[in-house]
């Protein structure tokens, strides 16, 4: 699996916008991982909704491009 050298959204692992395979990318585990991670913690918690979450790393991290990989 190609290594991201900085957090990007990813082009190889997205569903949405690649936000979660960017992160699963970057820390070198699966996105299937980390996407179930994400639906669980964003279930328990009450404070912040995690499409809120969602759409601001959507909009803040860079899409990947093929000089991004290790």
């Amino acid at each position: 699996m190609a290594k991201l050298a900085k957090l990007h959204r990813s082009k190889n692992h997205r569903m949405i916008a690649g936000v979660m395979g960017g992160i699963a990318e970057y820390v070198g585990w699966s996105p299937t991982w980390v996407r179930i991670l994400f639906v669980v913690i964003s279930s328990l918690s009450a404070a912040v909704p995690g499409i809120l979450i969602y759409i601001v790393l959507w909009i803040v991290m860079p899409k990947a491009t093929v000089q991004s990989y290790q």
